[in-house]
């Protein structure tokens, strides 16, 4: 139905149009008693799909990757397409535009999406007023600095967003790998990066009274175009500072064998989609083999089928995550994925 009826339409508005108008169908058919439907639709309840991940019961391993609710506005609402957990943000201290539009475009010959988005958010304290209510799903909080904060004050907007998260999310996300603020994925470099988990490491542990006497997992999001040497520096800081897990990856700055016109395809900004797959799978399958699967992976880049899913997690990943399969395959490509993994076991 999702392709027949409700691609088709979408894909005839703006890409970041069509994104916002998802959002308001969604809130208003949730509101007016829809939730039920599609959570008998797509929900599958099963205690064989359950796992626990760095200290973490996940009802199944499919989450909504960062990015798609940014404002943490419809965590509750996705849950209902069957997600076991919805990452939110990217979040940065101070609400930020982003970069100009046009910024997000469809490479539909691929089954693609390029994005410069560039962190627009109503920022933290914002989102913050909607994690206060309930939670029926797993969030994992996103972060990452503002523009105008220059690389050597990164540190105090992660710690901002950090504090002000801890008690309203189940994890976090460190986002150092988006190409879409300059000078972001310098601080990938092994110095930097080393000071900015160090610091995030210490302030959790002075949240401790308020989270029962737990910490809450870190996880390091890295971008799917590090070298061989610099992945090998990557587990290499996961075993420094005792950081919880890595997810990969985030999008590409490569535009290799791509089929769509040129004029998408010379468009700057990450790429995701179905050409990612093989790129983000295969710095998967390094970090567990090199690090002797030390660490959970989350995995996400380029999962457009339930066979998509398996092999990332044959690869060495705990969970997954979707999002440019979401928008081309539709909510049903949870549902067969955690089918998928059922069939398996």
């Amino acid at each position: 139905m999702y392709k027949i009826l409700v691609r088709p339409f979408l894909f005839l508005l703006n890409a970041e149009r069509a994104h916002y108008f998802t959002f308001s169908l969604v809130h208003f058919l949730a509101r007016i008693g829809f939730s039920g439907i599609f959570r008998k639709l797509y929900l599958i309840e099963d205690k064989r799909l359950e796992r626990e991940v760095f200290g973490i019961k996940f009802k199944n391993p499919v989450g909504l990757a960062a990015g798609f609710d940014k404002d943490a506005k419809l965590f509750n609402e996705f849950s209902d397409f069957g997600f076991g957990f919805v990452e939110i943000g990217t979040l940065t201290p101070k609400p930020q535009a982003g970069n100009p539009k046009k910024r997000l475009f469809r490479l539909k010959s691929d089954q693609a999406i390029i994005n410069r988005m560039g962190f627009n958010n109503k920022g933290v304290f914002d989102a913050v007023e909607r994690l206060e209510k309930e939670h029926r799903v797993l969030i994992g909080g996103n972060i990452g600095k503002n523009k105008i904060t220059p690389n050597d004050k990164a540190i105090k907007d992660y710690l901002i967003c950090f504090d002000a998260l801890f008690d309203h999310v189940d994890y976090f996300a460190v986002n150092v790998s988006s190409p879409n603020t300059p000078g972001l994925r310098e601080l990938q470099n092994k110095e930097p990066l080393m000071a900015l988990l160090k610091e995030l490491k210490k302030e959790n542990l002075k949240c401790l009274e308020r989270n029962g006497g737990k910490v809450k997992p870190i996880l390091l999001k890295i971008a799917p175009d590090l070298t061989e040497a610099q992945l090998l520096d990557i587990i290499e800081i996961v075993r420094l500072t005792e950081i919880d897990g890595i997810i990969a990856t985030n999008t590409t700055i490569e535009r290799n064998n791509l089929k769509s016109a040129m004029i998408y395809t010379e468009e700057k900004g990450g790429l995701s989609g179905k050409p990612l797959k093989d790129k983000s799978t295969a710095v998967i399958r390094f970090l567990a083999e090199k690090s002797n699967n030390a660490f959970p992976i989350i995995a996400v880049g380029g999962i457009h089928s339930a066979e998509d899913a398996l092999e990332k997690l044959a690869a060495g990943a705990s969970l997954v995550q979707l999002y440019t399969g979401f928008i081309y395959e539709g909510p049903s490509l949870v549902k067969r994925i955690n089918k998928a993994i059922l069939k398996q076991l």
